[in-house]
């Protein structure tokens, strides 16, 4: 884990790398990034979610059928 310590020398360093009329920008840049990319993520995931619901559910069943297959298998 990065200490305090360690972030404010990062940030001294990125300071004198672009000063500070560049530090919003590349902040705003880096929010803008990570807000395409967790909307990308849930975009990805209701196009799974929709695709084909009763495969899910197949696949939920097989899950428990192999469960207690095993657990069968433990008791006898």
């Amino acid at each position: 884990m990065i200490g305090y310590q360690e972030l404010i020398i990062i940030f001294l360093i990125v300071l004198l790398l672009f000063g500070g009329s560049k530090i919003p920008e590349l902040a705003r840049g880096l929010g803008k990034g990570i807000r395409e990319f967790k909307r990308a993520k849930d975009d990805i995931r209701d196009a799974i979610d929709k695709e084909d619901p009763a495969k899910m559910a197949d696949k939920t069943a097989e899950k428990k059928d192999a469960k207690m297959d095993k657990d069968a298998g433990k008791i006898a």
